[in-house]
């Protein structure tokens, strides 16, 4: 989904527009990628693994909680927290697609990931990234349907349409994976296998291929950019109708209520969104691949390590729903 604003950026780059218009270059076939990572001294490496080691390790902890709880309590046996139990199992697996490999090049001096290898891991890491932006859609329409629709709710989000809701996620992501990691590994690399990043992804490279490159930016630019204007106009057309019905309540108290069951989800879908529209909304804005990094660190760990804090803490019926099973566990 975020290279809906990367292949913009790749696009104006006079440098791989050089690269490409080499028709003839002699090249060897590569069988492993060298992913740079972070450029600091050895005690920094150091550092930065085991703040990465954390993160990971929080996210891991809080998501499983997350998945456990939900399954176990039978009163969170409800859409809204079977939607939620999905959001923590993608977060958990995004995160994992991502971390243990980061963790490894820290401690490790080859850095070197095989070309299989990393052909999964942006596959995996395009599906569940990808699945959980239409995830976040269906949690909007979710809020809705309860909120602008709530005698019509039981059937609008009945056991088996949330199964296809969340099927339909997937669907989605798959296909999106299967392309992107089709057009963008189709491409010839004459060498040069040194990424400028801390896992495979696509601007990275697309910078070292030397094939044209065009076609492959223009299809996955249009299909980036449908999945994007897609789940984001859900969303925004969602909250404005619930906007809208909140507002007609006449009691502060009953609307502060209504609207509450939305905070979290609001905070999880800036969150995400924000990151990638903060890096990417203003093409050349941040050229700096150690910027790039950056933000990439945020959307890929922070923010699944993040998601079950928030509705862990924002919400009370989790919050209760925990304090029941460790009292029931003492």
């Amino acid at each position: 989904m975020t290279h809906f604003f990367h292949f913009y950026h790749l696009s104006n780059s006079t440098y791989i527009s050089a690269m490409k218009s080499e028709p003839n270059r002699n090249y060897s076939e590569v069988t492993e990628f060298v992913l740079l990572g972070f450029i600091t001294p050895p005690k920094v490496q150091i550092l930065l693994f085991l703040v990465f080691l954390l993160i990971y390790m929080v996210t891991v902890v809080g998501n499983i909680s997350m998945i456990i709880v939900i399954k176990v309590d039978s009163r969170l046996h409800m859409p809204m927290y079977f939607f939620l139990r999905n959001l923590s199992y993608l977060d958990l697996c995004y995160s994992t697609v991502i971390a243990p490999k980061t963790l490894a090049n820290f401690l490790s001096k080859g850095k070197k990931i095989s070309y299989n290898g990393c052909a999964a891991q942006f596959f995996f890491f395009a599906l569940f990234v990808t699945t959980e932006g239409f995830l976040l859609a269906v949690m909007a329409f979710d809020r809705f349907s309860a909120i602008c629709s709530p005698l019509l709710y039981p059937v609008h989000m009945s056991q088996k349409v949330c199964a296809q809701l969340v099927t339909g996620s997937y669907i989605c992501g798959g296909i999106n994976s299967m392309v992107q990691t089709g057009f963008t590994f189709s491409l010839r690399f004459c060498g040069e296998n040194t990424l400028d990043h801390f896992f495979c992804d696509v601007p990275a490279l697309i910078k070292i291929s030397c094939a044209d490159t065009s076609v492959n930016e223009i299809v996955l630019f249009i299909l980036s950019a449908v999945i994007i204007i897609t789940t984001t106009t859900v969303i925004v057309v969602s909250y404005a109708y619930i906007l809208s019905t909140v507002l007609k309540i006449p009691s502060t108290h009953g609307r502060g209520k209504t609207f509450s069951t939305c905070g979290s989800h609001i905070a999880v879908v800036s969150l995400f969104y924000g990151a990638v529209f903060f890096m990417y909304a203003q093409p050349g804005a941040i050229s700096s691949p150690e910027s790039n990094k950056i933000v990439a660190v945020l959307y890929t760990l922070v923010i699944p390590m993040l998601n079950p804090l928030i509705y862990s803490l924002r919400n009370r019926d989790v919050k209760e729903a925990m304090k029941r099973i460790l009292l029931h566990r003492k």
